[in-house]
This record gives structure tokens, C-alpha cells and sequence, in this order.
């Protein structure tokens, strides 16, 4: 490593503007870095190896609508993602609406949003009902301190029981973390709880237009800007020069030079872009080694309601799904064309058979799967059917992880990180990211004036 990389803290002048940044990644993270650094006066290039933006809320067109490829949903508590909307001028165009919960089990179909409905949860015993309600309040209030250094399983368990932790949260924390659910900070489930619910009435939000309303009025502000935003632009690698400036070289291209960059990749790509270079020895010296869980979406479009909540849990061993996500129940059917829309979930790592199985094997067995469930569901109830995939959506948290995630700056001055591994204890989501880069951007630009 050159002495320049080596010692990077003098990298960022006294006093000095934020000059030229490169960002890479498309996505919520990164569009949101680009858009308040250009805020801040900074020359924005961003780039985006597909051949859209929006990261995980990408799109795809049906009929004569876009939507998402994977669900999302807006939440009174979003603190970062709803200024930004505001920033953007579109606050006016969100709407709200009372939402639930449903459980699955053995067939049946239970709500538990209220005591009364839990109450009347016979999948547990009735002190165990009343001990997970009782969870679920002391949740709602208790500190957060400490959490972080103990697993979800230990904290769940002395709250609910051992029975009620195998029966009921267990099954949800497989689903969403597969064999390595154990290993889950409890301070994991304290912040999704209180983001969710948080004691109260569930209520969400969507937009009219759908995400793609997000990442349309990004780009523009960003070309309001002056920003050169470069979509279909894999990156080969991303370096220091010897005078310690990040370099960024395109697949096919040449090698362009910056002040400095924003990366937002998860880390597993992260690794391969800094690979061989200055920044490989800085990223392995922080880097806690966390991995992440992918997931398999089926997204189905029909002409009928299955349930009243938005989201119901699916445990039973021989569903292929984990949830189901009833759009409609919160979405106006004007943003979906008219049918209910619903999407179909299975959290599966990328190295599991599962994760690779060919799209009509998926759309196969998940609808056998809603079958079993919804027993009255016919073949010309579905309209339309789609599969997408992901290899990184959730990291696999382990105790301690907020002493141990990457830092807002890899080299101070120099190279910045707003990763999704970033987010955490905030849940990783459109808000949580935007926070993070709101966070990471604050950093470069402090670091620049000193």
C-alpha cells in the first residue's frame, strides 16, 4: 500500500469543498448519498451496473402499471424516509391506512393485533398467550440497553417461555434467518417490533405511483443537479491512486479518478470491486465478516382476496413460503391494476438449492402451497404470476454486532461505506438506508471542513 493509502487521514484538506464523488450503487442508499451530497454542492457521478435504479425496490411493467418486485411499505416512524419524500415533493402524494397481522397454523387462520384476538390463539396454551402479549408490551417499553449482547431466542424465551419461544417466535425467526436464527441479537427484534407496532395500532403507508415515484423524482433532482447518474455500468474495481484518490474503473472502461466515493454494495460484492487493490487490506481490517440472506418472491396478481391482514405468517412445514404479503390490503387498487396483488416470500440463502430452483418449480409448488391454505383457491382466481429472486437482503446478524459493523468511513476523506450491514439496529429497509447515507454524507462533508 502506498504511503498516501496508508495514512489517509490527511487525505481531506482543511476547509475543503466535497469536489467530485463518485457513488456507486443504484439503489435507496445510494440514491439518497447522491441526492444530499448534490444538496451539499458536490459533483455527483453515480453509477449502477443494471440497467435501472431503485436497488431492491426495482419494478417491473404489467398491463399499463409498474410495480414493485418486492414489497414495501411506508411506516409513520420512517424519521429518514419521509423528510426526504417531503425534500422531493412528494408527501402529498402518500396515504395511509390501518393494517394486521395474521398467523397461519394447522389451516387456520388467526388474527393478533388485539388481546382479544390473542386470547383466542388456541395454538398456545392460555399462560402462554398471555405471556407473549405481555412480551409484546414490555417490548413496547422497556430500554433497548443491552440487547445488542443477547440473542433473541435467550431474551424471547425468559419473556414467553420456552414452549411459546418453539411454537410461536421460533417459526417466524427460522423463516426469516433459516438455521442461523439463534445466533440473532435480541436488539434485532426489539427495533423491527417497535418500528412495526411499537404497542400501537398497525398503520402503513404507500404512495401513489408506487416506489418507482421515489426513484423518478431522485434521478431528476439529481439531473436538476448537474449529477451524471450512469446506469448499466458494472464496476470492475474501485482503488487508490498513489496520491491516495479513489479511483473507479468500469467493466470495459477506463480508469476515473475522484475526491471521493461513496460505495453502497453489500460487502460480498464489495470484496470482489476493492479486490487486489490498496483499499482490499483497509475493507478486510474492518469488515465483521457478516453475511446475508437472500429471498425468493413470487409475486401473484388475482381476482380475489385471500385474508383482511396485510401480512400473514405461513409456518407450517410443508408450505414453500414463508408469508404472505396482501398487498391490496393496504395498496389502492388503482396501483395495481385493479387486482389484488400479493407476494409470496421464502428467505433462503443463496447457496441453498432452493434459492436457484427454476421459476416454474417456484410458481408450481407455492401455489399448491396456497392451496392447501386457501382451499377454495382456483386456477382462474390468478391472473398473473412472476418470480424474482435476490442474493442479499438481511443480514445475519450475531450478538454484538453494533460494536463490530463497518464504519461510515473506510478512509477517512477519502472512501466512504453505506452498506445495508450499515443499518443495523434500524431495520434494513428504504428509511434505514436513507438514514444510514444522510449519516455517512454528514461524515464526508464534517470531514471535508476540517
Amino acid at each position: 500500500m502506498s504511503e498516501a493509502g496508508a495514512n489517509p487521514t490527511s487525505a481531506a484538506t482543511s476547509g475543503a469543498e466535497p469536489g467530485h464523488v463518485a457513488v456507486v450503487g443504484g439503489g435507496i442508499a445510494g440514491l439518497s448519498a447522491a441526492h444530499f451530497l448534490a444538496a451539499a454542492g458536490a459533483r455527483v457521478t453515480l453509477y449502477e451496473g443494471s440497467d435501472r435504479l431503485g436497488g431492491l425496490g426495482t419494478f417491473f411493467a404489467w398491463r399499463d402499471i409498474h410495480l414493485e418486485r418486492f414489497y414495501h411499505c411506508l411506516l409513520p416512524s420512517d424519521r429518514h424516509l419521509l423528510p426526504l419524500l417531503r425534500d422531493l415533493g412528494l408527501d402529498q402524494d402518500l396515504y395511509w391506512k390501518e393494517t394486521g397481522f395474521g398467523f397461519l397454523r394447522g389451516g387456520r387462520l388467526y388474527g393478533l393485533n388485539t388481546p382479544a384476538e390473542l386470547l383466542r390463539f388456541d395454538v398456545l396454551p392460555l399462560l402462554d398467550r398471555v405471556r407473549v402479549g405481555l412480551t409484546g408490551l414490555w417490548g413496547s417499553r422497556c430500554s433497548a440497553a443491552g440487547l445488542d449482547d443477547v440473542t433473541c431466542e435467550e431474551w424471547l424465551t425468559r419473556l414467553s417461555g420456552r414452549r411459546a419461544f418453539g411454537s410461536f417466535w421460533k417459526p417466524m425467526m427460522q423463516a426469516k434467518f433459516g438455521q442461523r436464527y439463534h445466533e440473532v441479537p435480541a436488539l434485532w427484534f426489539w427495533t423491527r417490533f417497535n418500528r412495526e407496532k411499537g404497542g400501537k395500532q398497525e398503520r402503513k403507508g404507500y404512495i401513489r405511483g408506487g416506489y418507482k415515484r421515489i426513484t423518478d423524482r431522485l434521478a431528476a433532482s439529481l439531473a436538476e443537479h448537474g449529477c451524471s447518474v450512469r446506469l448499466s455500468a458494472p464496476i470492475e474495481q474501485v482503488d487508490l491512486d498513489q496520491r491516495g484518490r479513489p479511483v473507479v474503473r468500469v467493466q470495459g472502461g477506463p480508469p476515473e479518478s475522484f475526491e471521493r466515493v461513496v460505495l453502497t454494495p453489500p460487502p460480498q460484492p464489495l470484496r470482489r470491486m476493492l479486490a487486489g487493490g490498496r483499499l482490499a487490506a483497509a475493507l478486510e481490517r474492518a469488515d465483521p465478516g457478516v453475511d446475508m440472506q437472500g429471498v425468493v418472491n413470487a409475486v401473484l396478481m388475482m381476482r380475489r382476496s385471500l385474508t383482511r391482514y396485510y401480512w400473514a405468517a405461513a409456518i407450517d412445514e410443508d408450505i414453500p413460503f414463508q408469508g404472505i404479503v396482501e398487498s391490496t390490503n393496504l395498496l389502492d387498487r388503482s396501483d395495481t391494476g385493479g387486482v389484488h396483488l400479493f407476494y409470496l416470500m421464502n428467505y433462503v440463502h443463496r447457496t441453498d438449492p432452493e434459492y436457484s430452483r427454476d421459476d416454474a418449480d417456484v410458481l408450481r409448488d407455492y401455489l399448491a402451497g396456497l392451496r392447501r391454505l386457501f382451499p377454495d383457491l382456483r386456477d382462474e382466481d390468478v391472473v398473473d404470476r412472476f418470480v424474482f429472486r435476490t442474493p442479499f437482503v438481511e443480514p445475519l446478524y450475531t450478538r454484538g454486532y453494533s460494536r463490530r459493523k463497518l464504519p461510515h468511513a473506510l478512509v477517512p476523506g477519502r472512501v466512504y461505506l453505506s452498506t445495508s450491514t450499515q443499518v443495523y439496529p434500524d431495520v434494513t429497509s428504504w428509511n434505514g438506508a436513507t438514514g444510514l447515507s444522510r449519516a455517512v454524507v454528514d461524515t464526508l462533508l464534517g470531514e471535508c471542513a476540517r
